[in-house]
């Protein structure tokens, strides 16, 4: 955590902030409450990632790095913990797309994309919540953090 602004000698002492990825990660967690929507979540958030860098590689590779690399900066400006397990899951991403018949790329991100998307909408009727982005663009980001965050509570990793 960091530290606010506040001094000590400014009334009541340094105070605690909190930081602003743990508040995206908390609204975002509002509507990931149910275990069964957090186990799709963490199945179909990677897939959904995955494919929609499949699509971006088959139009161009370099699209699909410069998308990566485009995300990483709003990954780095909130967590550079966090962004480097992005850098290190989109780089595995990235070279699996890399080792696939280049004419199936996108006939298989699409199949994926649209499998996974179904598989996020079944969780949130599970939930009997919206899905976040409905309310926030961002989330569509922060969606793959809160996954990583999973992953890194069970590994005993901070972000």
């Amino acid at each position: 955590m960091k530290l606010s602004d506040s001094h000590a000698g400014e009334g009541q002492g340094a105070q605690v902030r909190r930081r602003h990825i743990d508040t995206l990660l908390s609204k975002y967690a509002e509507s990931h409450l149910h275990p069964i929507n957090e186990i799709i979540h963490c199945i179909c958030v990677p897939a959904i990632v995955f494919s929609f860098l499949g699509m971006i590689w088959s139009a161009h590779p370099l699209a699909a790095c410069a998308a990566v690399m485009t995300s990483l900066i709003y990954y780095f400006s909130l967590s550079v913990r966090f962004a480097t397990g992005m850098l290190i899951m989109s780089a595995a991403m990235l070279l699996l797309l890399q080792q696939l018949p280049q004419s199936s790329v996108w006939k298989i991100s699409l199949l994926v994309f649209v499998v996974a998307w179904i598989g996020q909408f079944i969780g949130h009727k599970i939930e009997g919540k919206k899905p976040s982005f409905f309310d926030d663009l961002r989330f569509l980001l922060i969606g793959p953090l809160f996954v990583l965050g999973i992953l890194y509570r069970r590994l005993n990793l901070k972000y």
